[in-house]
């Protein structure tokens, strides 16, 4: 019997795609088919597991054998059960119980499906249009075979490998038809890529992404480690992405990931044992760009938010009210160099990650340009960072890269325990390939980058003409202690002269071959005796 392929699976993913994709939009369909495909993957590798022991085992020992699985599934919670009640009137409600079931019987998937209903008449529709719906995404998956031992790996992979790698391919096609929706949930694998080299996890290091979304950026860089031989933590504020990120760690066979639901600014989830931030040796992360009202954590009372930036003001029992953020709400001390203006979030995220950093820890970010130049508040944080040396580098990637907009962004890198001041400035804005209606990432863009970053953090020479500098501290103070990359990297490129004594040679020759075929022309047609 042939194996699994991952174009196999691949191409059941997208049939389950495909069922959903005239009824709703492909930012809430990713969560049904991939919810689906998560629980085709536990029935398989379930089954497997149990007939393995039954071949070693029987009775009481085969019992015991089996509780210590690490997770279990009655019968009625299985895929193979949904099949068969495929045609039951109220399939939605049984596909919701599998849910529940699979959740509640399980302590490692508790809450691992936060949010998909397969019963919701506002997404799906009544039971005449929900249920072929449903009927449909459930033979999607009926052949699909997720047995680990019948999955076709490549030299170097696992099972996990294959299944993991197609479920993120997922993800980023889900990604792709979700626009502007999708930007809180994915990375592109070549941002990704270069994130993960340059934070560079090692054994037991702890990797964290504060604004995980899906989790591919936050498996990436861990993998860089060793998926086993790191620890790996991240925070998403959106119930969706949540349930995608656990699924993920899952499907790769990552049991022990500390992945947590909650505002990662105003109620950070990891913490140490006396209640401060935990420090992280590897962060990465591809935060909101300029998050509106990202202090109205802090803000329990409701009051209308305000900065220097931004006066309004509105009425409260009466009174005229105001909610203005200040350091002292922040019990963890993040905000101590400057407060971020209300309206953008970017540095408070970046704030966040840096006070998050261990004492060798290193920081690979995604952040809009604006951080880079942007003046009052943002100025005087942006200043008081680069006093402290935990800039490292400030790459800048090509516009339409991400699929949340399509605005260049760049990567700031911070380190900590710098041996000197100066700070790698790279423009890599112009090495991109167009694909489809994206922009991409060649092998040797990304590896350009890397390159150039390491000979930096090497010492070796990273100047390169019109790609790169290595700026001194004393220049950054010179500009401001603004970060734009155009002040550091000239990429100007001089017009070609033009010789108009040669261009009017050229405009003769061409008016005199003109006539000449004219001329030709007309001898043709008065010998047609059209003329």
């Amino acid at each position: 019997m042939a194996k699994t392929t991952f174009e196999d699976i691949k191409k059941a993913l997208w049939a389950g795609a495909n069922t959903f994709r005239d009824n709703i939009d492909a930012a809430n369909y990713k969560d049904y088919v991939l919810s689906m495909f998560f629980v085709k993957y536990l029935s398989d590798t379930y089954v497997e597991s149990v007939d393995e022991l039954k071949e070693k085992y029987d009775g009481i020992r085969l019992e015991r054998q089996i509780e210590n699985l690490p997770f279990s599934l009655k019968r009625e919670y299985t895929f193979d059960y949904l099949l068969e009640n495929q045609y039951a009137t109220d399939i939605g409600n049984k596909i919701c119980e599998a849910l529940t079931g699979i959740e509640s019987s399980n302590a490692i998937l508790n809450g691992i499906f936060r949010g998909i209903d397969f019963n919701s008449e506002s997404n799906l529709g009544k039971k005449e249009q929900k249920n072929p719906i449903l009927r449909n995404l459930l033979n999607d998956f009926a052949n699909l075979d997720l047995r680990p031992s019948h999955i076709d790996t490549q030299e170097g992979q696992v099972p996990a490998d294959v299944i993991g790698d197609a479920y993120e391919y997922m993800i980023g096609e889900f990604a792709t038809m979700a626009g502007k929706k999708a930007g809180s949930f994915f990375t592109p694998q070549q941002v990704s890529e270069i994130m993960a080299q340059i934070v560079s996890p090692i054994e037991n290091d702890r990797v964290y992404d504060p604004t995980c979304g899906s989790g591919s950026l936050l498996i990436r860089a861990a993998r860089k480690g060793g998926l086993d031989k790191v620890q790996i933590y991240g925070q998403e504020v959106n119930s969706s992405a949540i349930s995608m990120a656990r699924m993920n760690m899952f499907i790769h066979d990552i049991r022990d990931a500390n992945i947590k639901w909650g505002d990662t600014l105003a109620n950070p989830q990891h913490l140490d044992s006396d209640g401060n931030l935990m420090k992280f040796e590897c962060i990465v992360a591809n935060m909101p760009f300029s998050k509106d009202k990202w202090a109205e954590g802090f803000n329990p009372g409701g009051e209308v938010s305000v900065d220097e930036e931004q006066t309004t003001k509105s009425k409260k029992n009466g009174k005229k009210v105001e909610f203005k953020m200040e350091s002292n709400l922040d019990r963890w001390h993040r905000f101590d160099l400057g407060v971020p203006p209300a309206s953008k979030g970017d540095w408070a995220f970046l704030l966040h990650m840096i006070a998050s950093m261990s004492g060798n820890g290193r920081v690979a970010a995604v952040a809009p340009h604006g951080v880079l130049f942007r003046g009052a508040s943002e100025g005087r944080i942006r200043q008081g960072i680069i006093e402290k040396n935990l800039i490292d580098a400030v790459i800048g990637l090509p516009e339409n890269l991400f699929y949340g907009t399509p605005i260049p962004a760049c990567i700031i890198v911070f380190r900590r325990g710098r041996a000197d001041t100066k700070v790698l400035f790279v423009d890599a804005s112009r090495g991109f390939k167009k694909e489809k209606a994206k922009n991409i990432l060649r092998k040797e863009d990304i590896d350009k980058i890397i390159a150039t970053y390491k000979a930096f953090r090497n010492g070796d020479n990273a100047d390169i003409e019109k790609y790169s500098h290595v700026a001194t501290l004393e220049e950054i103070i010179e500009n401001d202690f603004n970060l734009n990359i155009p002040r550091y990297v000239d990429t100007f490129e001089e017009e070609e002269i033009i010789n108009i004594d040669e261009v009017n040679a050229e405009i003769d020759d061409l008016k005199t071959k003109i006539a000449d075929v004219e001329k030709q022309m007309a001898q043709y047609l008065k010998d047609l005796g059209l003329l």
